[in-house]
């Protein structure tokens, strides 16, 4: 369970600067961001320094207001693990920490775009790295 670890006051706190990180991207000041929310400014101050723990409703709130994806401050709070999975290219591109969070949402909805154009069909065979194919088109 989250309440029992030992690190969990340092989850809040990278929360926070995650927060305060994005709001800063966004060119939100907190009072803006508060407003956005829905929710008051002491409170958004109080969970950007990490001294409170957002529930998951408050969490999507913020989220919705930055207009990043839910689920990476979710996971920055430990509500969710991350997910590992080969086919988990939209939780892949939400966790990669090299895009800023409009490039990651862009990125997802092409991709959702294209899946439901080809209507979850796939359309090539799954290359795996290691394969002769892939070998061999290496070497040319």
């Amino acid at each position: 369970m989250p309440s029992l670890d030992p690190h969990l006051p340092d989850r809040w706190h990278d929360l926070g600067e995650f927060i305060r990180e994005q709001r800063n991207t966004a060119r939100l000041s907190l009072r803006k961001l508060s407003e956005a929310a829905g929710i008051s400014n002491p409170y958004l101050s109080q969970i950007e320094r990490g001294l409170r723990k957002p529930s998951a409703d408050i969490l999507q709130q913020i989220a919705k207001a930055l207009r990043i994806s839910a689920e990476t401050l979710y996971v920055r709070a430990g509500i969710l693990e991350e997910r590992n999975s080969e086919d988990d290219l939209e939780g892949e591109i939400l966790r990669d920490r090299y895009l800023a969070e409009d490039q990651k949402q862009t990125l997802v909805q092409v991709y959702r775009a294209f899946r439901h154009e080809n209507e979850d069909r796939p359309m090539a065979p799954s290359v795996k790295s290691g394969t002769p194919e892939r070998e061999s088109a290496a070497a040319d």
